[in-house]
């Protein structure tokens, strides 16, 4: 197959995976799980593992030959030509309070770039994906609202506490803010209704299905230092006409 023909391939198959998963998800959704505490402190629970299982095992008897990074489980063939990367429940503390804005990651490395990624959002059936050169809602182009000015834009951030901390100058050059976190903060933003998305504290799980998505719908996409979002631990995602004084702000502050 060409590259493109490859790419539209993958779609497919991405989305074919993430509805699959979804099922498995609201299978538990509102129900009473067990909440476990991971390492770092994070919460995980049988939905995490089973949607994850779900879809290494889809990739795996698909293309056998590729790796696989994963939130839940170990990674697999690390120095494979491409590489899927998998968070099967982004935004798990929204999933067990009852919240409809958790959704799965699902992106694709080829050669350790980001050439693919993927937000689907299982309690509002909305699916997201992004090339790096466009970025498609349920199959319809979407792009980042224009923003040429702070004080129009509108933040989103998982946890406003903890920016605040960080930055409080942010809190006073903006519009408003929401604390609509995890992957819907940028679903929000790459579909035109907000401006600024800023998280902290970001793994590569988190992260790299964002590139291709944010940068399909035409919006710049770094680390808080504007460091390259491959490679970086945060994430500051906006429209073109603001990212850079975003960026000057944050490392100022």
């Amino acid at each position: 197959m060409y590259q493109n023909e490859m790419i539209d391939y993958f779609k497919s198959f991405i989305e074919e995976i993430a509805s699959a998963s979804s099922s498995i998800i609201m299978s538990y959704f509102r129900k009473s799980v067990a909440v476990d505490t991971k390492k770092d402190n994070s919460p995980v629970t049988i939905a995490d593992r089973e949607a994850e299982k779900y879809l290494r095992d889809r990739i795996t008897g698909k293309f056998p030959d590729h790796g696989i990074l994963g939130e839940e489980f170990e990674n697999l063939n690390s120095d494979a030509e491409y590489t899927w990367v998998l968070d099967p429940i982004d935004g798990t503390k929204s999933f067990v309070s009852g919240a409809v804005t958790f959704g799965t990651l699902i992106g694709l490395l080829h050669k350790k770039k980001p050439v693919l990624g993927a937000i689907y959002l299982p309690a509002l059936d909305e699916f997201l994906i992004g090339d790096g050169n466009r970025t498609c809602l349920n199959g319809e182009i979407v792009k980042i609202r224009p923003c040429e000015n702070l004080r129009d834009a509108i933040l989103i951030t998982t946890d406003p506490a903890e920016l605040y901390r960080i930055c409080p100058e942010i809190f006073k050059q903006i519009r408003f803010h929401r604390g609509f976190g995890d992957c819907y903060g940028y679903y929000l933003l790459a579909t035109g209704f907000a401006d600024i998305m800023i998280d902290s504290q970001m793994s590569p799980w988190d992260l790299l299905p964002l590139i291709p998505i944010i940068r399909g719908a035409g919006g710049i996409i770094s680390g808080f230092s504007g460091e390259p979002s491959e490679s970086a631990q945060s994430a500051v995602a906006a429209s073109s006409g603001i990212h850079q004084e975003v960026i000057k702000i944050l490392s100022e502050h």
